[in-house]
């Protein structure tokens, strides 16, 4: 039996449940149809045109990405600007969209599991622990996650071991430098929103991007420590880590699927 959309959709529910997204998420099928067959799929961080044309080019029947294609509804389809030109190439090619967002990020040996793989921090716990009434969830699922190094740094020598790692040649960084670390609380993408709780923590410093000024003054007040590597840094690894789940998982369940990771997407920010 060929693999259809429907299909590979129940296969990333295996490894990333899409009843874990968020309320305000659109994980999911953005565009296509759940009907037709997939022989390639590309996968990438965003929906851009440059990976929609790098995905016809090489004859792929799906992009799978991080990010979705739309978060909110539009009101109407331009077919000459985004969404609307990705749309319009995805119908005519019959290429379908698929994202997988804040299931992905939550749910467990996700991107946040494999983000602090790559830093070197072994997570025990979910810094927001995700609830389903009435049903049992794991204890490490949920946004962010609350981990420990496998020995004591100072807050500078984990900076370098995070720019190394993530192969950042910059950061922005909150905190002082001797502060001793050994527990750390992390969250790829943007992880504003979660200082409170990692303020509430025992963990000496938080791991994330995005964060904002007044955010970051927090952070300093309350004597702790942030490392702010970026939305993109911090989530381009998933283009890897979904290339590795699909090839995986793919012919575990009998299928013979091409999957190649889109390699040549950039930080849309420039340091100048």
């Amino acid at each position: 039996m060929p693999l259809t959309v429907k299909k590979l959709i129940n296969i990333i529910n295996t490894f990333a449940p899409f009843e874990l997204a968020e309320n305000w998420d659109n994980s999911g099928l953005q565009a296509g149809n759940p009907d037709w067959t997939i022989k390639k799929i590309m996968v990438s961080l965003d929906v851009t045109m440059e990976v929609m044309e790098e995905a016809k080019a090489w004859g792929a029947d799906l992009v799978l990405t991080h990010h979705p294609l739309m978060i909110s509804p539009e009101k109407s389809i331009d077919f000459g600007k985004m969404p609307g030109s990705a749309i319009a190439l995805a119908a005519r090619e019959k290429i379908s969209i698929l994202s997988a967002h804040t299931n992905l990020d939550k749910a467990i040996d996700g991107l946040n599991d494999y983000f602090a793989k790559i830093i070197g921090i072994n997570c025990n716990e979910p810094l927001h622990r995700d609830e389903h009434p009435g049903r049992s969830i794991d204890g490490i699922q949920g946004i962010g996650r609350i981990g420990q190094l496998n020995s004591v740094l100072s807050f500078s020598e984990l900076i370098l071991q995070v720019k190394e790692r993530l192969g950042l040649e910059q950061l922005r960084i909150t905190g002082d430098l001797n502060l001793q670390v050994k527990k750390i609380a992390l969250c790829t993408g943007s992880g504003g929103s979660l200082v409170e709780l990692f303020l509430g923590s025992s963990a000496e410093v938080y791991i994330t991007g995005d964060v904002k000024y007044h955010e970051a003054r927090q952070i300093e007040m309350g004597h702790k420590g942030l490392i702010d590597v970026g939305h993109f840094a911090s989530e381009i690894i998933v283009v890897d880590l979904l290339e590795r789940r699909l090839q995986q998982a793919l012919p575990s369940v009998g299928y013979d699927i091409k999957v190649k990771g889109f390699k040549k997407e950039k930080d849309p920010f420039k340091t100048v």
